[in-house]
């Protein structure tokens, strides 16, 4: 999640971190994603995750 957050703010956008019940919800220029609170993220959920932020972030913009 620092890596969501730091790259929002390198291209200047708002980010925004929101708890829920059983959820963290990230909010990165209009753009909201959920995920679940669990000690452990297998590599597939997470680059679904960062994908759902390429249209505020770009195509990749994890792999950077």
């Amino acid at each position: 999640m620092d890596k969501l957050r730091a790259e929002a703010r390198q291209r200047g956008l708002d980010y925004e971190v929101e708890e829920l019940t059983r959820l963290t919800a990230f909010h990165v220029d209009g753009h909201r994603s959920t995920l679940g609170r669990h000690t452990e993220i297998d590599e597939t959920t997470a680059r679904a995750f960062w994908d759902q932020f390429a249209t505020a972030l770009g195509k990749g913009w994890w792999r950077t």
